[in-house]
C-alpha cells in the first residue's frame, strides 16, 4: 500500500492576506493565458495587447502603443516586428515626424484579433466559473476601482506615491 501524500497548503498568513491571494491568481491567470495563446495562435498575451489597442484607435504610434499598454519602448519594437511579420500590423514613417513610426492593424490583424477575442472569453470563462455573473461583475467592479486607485495606466496614482 502507498502511502498517502498530501498536497503541500500555504501557510495560514499568506491564505489571509488578499494582496497575496491576488499576486498568486494573477500569476496563473497569466501563465494560463501564456500557455493557452502560444498553443492556439503562437502569439502571447502582449501581442493580443497590442492589437486591441490598435483597435481601439486612438493609438498610433509605437511610443503612444507601449505608453498606453505600461509597456517599455523597447520591447514595443520586438512585439510589432512579430506581428509585422505575420502580417497582422503595417509600419510607416509618419510624414510630419519622420523619427515616429506609425503602426495600424492589417484586415488579417483584425481577423486575428477576433480569434484572440474568443480565446480569452474562453480563459474567463474557466478562471471566474466558480462565481455567479453578479460575483464576476462586482469583483470586476472592485479590481477597476483598484487600478484606477494605484495604477497610472488607469488614470491613477500609481501604489505608494
Amino acid at each position: 500500500m502507498k502511502p498517502e501524500t498530501r498536497q503541500p497548503s500555504l501557510p495560514r498568513a499568506l491564505r489571509d492576506s488578499t494582496s497575496f491571494l491576488l499576486k498568486r491568481l494573477g500569476w496563473a491567470a497569466k501563465d494560463r493565458a501564456t500557455e493557452a495563446f502560444e498553443q492556439e495562435t503562437g502569439l502571447g498575451p502582449y501581442h493580443y495587447a497590442v492589437l486591441l489597442a490598435l483597435d481601439e484607435g486612438s493609438h498610433e504610434t509605437q511610443g503612444s502603443i507601449a505608453d498606453a499598454l505600461g509597456y517599455d519602448r523597447g520591447q514595443m519594437v520586438g512585439l510589432l516586428d512579430e506581428l509585422e511579420e505575420r502580417g497582422f500590423v503595417e509600419r510607416q514613417r509618419d510624414p510630419a515626424d519622420r523619427r515616429r513610426q506609425l503602426v495600424s492593424a492589417t484586415p488579417a490583424g483584425a481577423e486575428e484579433l477576433k480569434r484572440l477575442r474568443a480565446l480569452t472569453k474562453e480563459l474567463d470563462a474557466e478562471l471566474f466559473a466558480p462565481l455567479s455573473a453578479a460575483e464576476q461583475e462586482q469583483l470586476h467592479d472592485l479590481l477597476l476601482r483598484l487600478g484606477e486607485a494605484h495604477l497610472p495606466i488607469f488614470g491613477g496614482r500609481k501604489l505608494g506615491s
